[in-house]
């Protein structure tokens, strides 16, 4: 793995973030992509003590940028073994009658054009070397719909349906595909969500102990690290104390 190089979307935040920093433990050159350029540069100067990083500021939703960006990168970084399609908003929570289109907009830009974007920019040099590997991040919001999820978890709905398209489109080409489906995990998610509304935001991880993005990094590690002849296609992972997007244990006191 020491000899491989990573791409990582969404790496300022969250579960993006937390991969990044565990792929640098294990010595995996990183392309650190996202948005927020004092995080990235944060990132990439705390990370290049232990590996080499490389950082690209661009908005997955932007697809000049994106293909910009990825033919962009200097001849060390050019092979991209991993992808890791991290990249993810929740905008708003209403009923579909009252809801924003500028949010909806936003979730399907970002969640489903981003990703397509992304792995479309990469997947030829992968073809050529018949090589690769790709991690979508989904949700169990992509597993089943719940009140006031509507387009969110139709974007989810639609990451889990492009995963399996991929796997079916690159069998036999040399490339893994899968899905990492996490539930409730402690990020930004929801302050994004509730547009900055932080006390509502709280609320949504209050009573019990939900995954932390490092958990999820875990997963991705272990998914990447399998045998050649291994490939984790589809994995949805939650906390104790969630059964579903709904049924949540939390104690109230």
């Amino acid at each position: 793995m020491k000899n491989k190089t990573a791409f990582i979307t969404g790496a300022t935040s969250g579960i993006g973030m937390a991969t990044a920093r565990l792929f640098a433990e294990n010595g995996l050159k990183l392309i650190l992509c996202g948005r927020r350029e004092e995080r990235l540069k944060s990132l990439s100067e705390e990370l290049s003590k232990i590996t080499e990083v490389h950082t690209l500021k661009f908005d997955v939703r932007n697809k000049e940028a994106v293909f910009a960006a990825v033919q962009s990168l200097p001849g060390e970084f050019s092979t991209i073994d991993i992808l890791i399609n991290d990249a993810g908003n929740a905008h708003g929570m209403d009923t579909i009658d009252e809801g924003n289109i500028d949010d909806w907009d936003a979730m399907l830009d970002i969640n489903v054009k981003g990703l397509l974007y992304v792995s479309k920019a990469i997947l030829p040099k992968m073809m050529e070397r018949k090589s690769g590997h790709i991690i979508n991040i989904g949700s169990t919001a992509g597993k089943e719909v719940y009140p006031k999820g509507n387009v969110y978890c139709a974007s989810k709905h639609a990451v889990d349906a492009i995963n399996q398209g991929m796997r079916l489109d690159l069998n036999g080409k040399g490339i893994k595909v899968g899905a990492i489906n996490p539930g409730l995990v402690q990020t930004e998610f929801s302050e994004v969500r509730f547009k900055g509304d932080s006390e509502k935001a709280e609320k949504v991880y209050q009573g019990y102990t939900p995954l932390k993005p490092e958990d999820v990094a875990d997963i991705i590690w272990f998914a990447v690290t399998r045998p050649p002849h291994v490939n984790i296609a589809d994995l949805t992972v939650m906390c104790l104390d969630q059964a579903s997007s709904t049924i949540v244990n939390k104690v109230t006191s």
